[in-house]
């Protein structure tokens, strides 16, 4: 078996890298919503939900995810290259650079959040709802372009 034996099924790991990546960037986002809750929740609450450690989780998913994030950027980049020879500059390509630079800087954050800046943690959860909107048009967008690539197999 040769390289071009695997060429137009390279294509499709991206794809499905991302959609993983979106389904766990939803779990992400719940995680850090209960840690916020966790965070602000009166005494006898928050003795309760320190149980899920939802705070850690939440760390920790993010920092797997920011990096499968940006490898998955620039794999899916480097697959329609080696594809195509070109990459192809729109919306698509665009706003998942855009997207990589909101979750790094978002993780950058973190360590003014564990300082207690609130503008941090307020920035934090804005980069990443937009992210999270971000996301679900890249996935829509995504779904068109196999679309595309599976009418010319």
């Amino acid at each position: 078996m040769t390289a071009d034996t695997f060429q137009p099924w390279l294509n499709f790991v991206h794809p499905m890298l991302m959609w993983v990546l979106f389904a766990t960037t939803l779990y992400a986002m719940y995680l850090g919503v209960q840690a916020r809750r966790t965070r602000l929740a009166d005494a006898e609450t928050r003795k309760e939900l320190i149980k899920g450690k939802f705070a850690l989780k939440h760390h920790k998913v993010g920092a797997v995810l920011m990096a499968f994030m940006v490898l998955g950027t620039i794999g899916g980049m480097g697959a329609t290259y080696l594809e195509s020879g070109k990459l192809f500059v729109g919306p698509h390509l665009l706003v998942g650079l855009g997207m990589a630079g909101l979750i790094t800087t978002s993780a950058a954050l973190v360590p003014f959040m564990q300082k207690g800046s609130e503008t941090a943690r307020l920035s934090h959860i804005s980069l990443n709802v937009i992210l999270v909107g971000l996301f679900g048009w890249q996935a829509f967008t995504g779904v068109q372009i196999v679309q595309r690539l599976l009418s010319n197999l």
